[in-house]
């Protein structure tokens, strides 16, 4: 079982900020398969994750007719590392991944400065 870190910038954490703006039912469905990713990792599969590219995947889930999405990445065979969160109409906008991917790039020049454990 892989630890569950969250991308920290500084003081922020951006996905906590992203889920502080859910309501309550879409942050409990976000938790369940954050949890399914821990219990799971690098084997969890569709419909609860996929790749998109350059070894960014995400996390899947849907609340009513939305669709959510939690970006992350694996750090080496033991931590999955949360970037970003979103919502999306067809596919993840560029925009997005790339984000994903420049905090991956922080994250594995200087994992302690990035890295935060959060008690979920």
């Amino acid at each position: 079982m892989p630890v569950i870190l969250f991308y920290r910038e500084r003081d922020r954490v951006p996905l906590l900020e992203w889920l502080d703006r859910q309501e309550r039912r879409v942050l409990a469905k976000a938790l369940t398969v954050i949890g399914l990713l821990g219990e799971h990792g690098f084997r969890l599969e569709r419909p609860h994750a996929a790749p998109l590219r350059d070894d960014i995947f995400e996390l899947r889930f849907q609340f009513g007719h939305v669709n959510y999405r939690v970006l992350y990445f694996f750090f080496g065979v033991s931590a999955v590392v949360l970037t970003n969160g979103l919502t999306k109409e067809r596919r993840v906008p560029a925009s997005e991944i790339e984000r994903a991917l420049a905090m991956k790039r922080n994250f594995e020049a200087t994992p302690d400065l990035h890295s935060a454990e959060v008690e979920l």
